[in-house]
């Protein structure tokens, strides 16, 4: 699935859509440059959960837990990961198979941990068709 949007609250939007329908269990990849619109997307998830929380990007923790929603929201940026050993160190397994919808940003970095079922959201730039426009595919990490 392909959606383009115009704006940082259509971005919002989708986001929230997807949060709403998530399931249990789920784990998606975003995959974006940085200032794609990566955190605005990954808001309106959460917003989607039923979180009340604010969502900033975990960059310096690796992972935040959000529990005030409808299930739990793990949500990692891997940005800063220098061995694939740090993430066994803080327990991934335990959010990626756990009972809530746990969003990677990065995910590229990790590839070889990244269950195939999971779920790859891509947001890119496209600057001729406007600052605010973003195409965002959405699609399993492998067919």
């Amino acid at each position: 699935m392909t959606v383009e949007t115009w704006s940082a609250g259509e971005t919002f939007a989708l986001g929230e859509q997807i949060g709403k329908e998530a399931k249990p269990g789920t784990i998606m990849t975003l995959i974006g440059d940085l200032g794609v619109g990566k955190t605005v997307f990954t808001q309106g998830v959460a917003k989607g959960l039923g979180i009340s929380e604010p969502i900033s990007s975990p960059t310096f923790t690796i992972v935040q837990v959000y529990e005030d929603g409808r299930m739990p929201f793990y949500h990692f940026d891997v940005y800063r990961i220098g061995d694939i050993e740090e993430m066994d160190e803080i327990g991934y397994e335990d959010y990626f198979f756990g009972d809530g919808l746990c969003m990677v940003e990065w995910a590229d970095l990790i590839r070889e941990l990244i269950p195939a079922d999971a779920k790859r959201v891509v947001i890119e730039k496209d600057l001729e068709r406007g600052f605010d426009y973003r195409r965002i595919t959405i699609d399993t990490e492998r067919k």
